[in-house]
């Protein structure tokens, strides 16, 4: 028998997908996970809690956000490592963005939203500034120029990742399916191509 909180989890997962964040109630998290309301807050704070909770086991993982992607730094290519960065990111947003999009039609939600997500010590712009301090690192190793946009840099890989994301979700609807690895890691290389020539050190003379 699965372990009540990873019961919960897969639950909370399934009516999230389903309904958003917006819509969805304890009551049909404790329905979907086969447990009673009062036993959700014995494994967790609040819905926010769990929210979080979900985002951090049962989405898709984000290398870069493990340690600042300290086992990315000085390894491999850089180009490469930024397309894994994007690719992950992408499969991120692929599956959050159905999930937290409805709070934006609530300006009074968002906001209590907003303030619980703070209050739980993260929030949206966690993804950037890891991939920033990615970038930070790899400057500091000598792969980055001086002086290169890091902040610049950062926010277009995820901010192509986030509407690649969008894009794809938005036409799912007319019956396109989920993107393969490859149209992941081909969209990857295709971003990546245009960010690194604004990153990289000049070749030796």
């Amino acid at each position: 028998m699965k372990p009540t909180r990873e019961a919960i989890l897969d639950g909370a997962l399934r009516v999230m997908r389903s309904k958003g964040l917006a819509r969805t109630t304890t009551k049909e998290i404790a329905r979907a996970s086969g447990c009673s309301e009062p036993l959700l807050y014995r494994h967790f704070e609040d819905k926010i809690g769990l929210f979080l909770a979900v985002l951090a086991e049962r989405l898709p993982p984000v290398g870069v956000l493990g340690r600042g992607g300290a086992d990315l730094i000085g390894r491999g290519t850089l180009e490469g490592n930024l397309r894994l960065v994007v690719a992950e990111v992408t499969g991120f947003y692929l599956t959050v963005l159905p999930i937290g999009m409805s709070i934006f039609s609530d300006s009074l939600l968002l906001a209590r939203h907003r303030d619980a997500v703070q209050a739980h010590g993260t929030g949206p712009e966690i993804i950037s500034s890891a991939v920033r301090g990615y970038l930070a690192g790899e400057q500091a190793a000598g792969r980055i120029r001086r002086g290169a946009p890091l902040e610049g840099a950062a926010m277009a890989l995820t901010g192509a990742a986030m509407h690649r994301a969008f894009l794809w979700r938005f036409h799912a609807g007319d019956g396109e399916a989920a993107p393969s690895t490859a149209s992941l890691d081909g969209f990857a290389a295709e971003v990546v191509a245009g960010v690194v020539p604004s990153l990289s050190v000049a070749p030796a003379d």
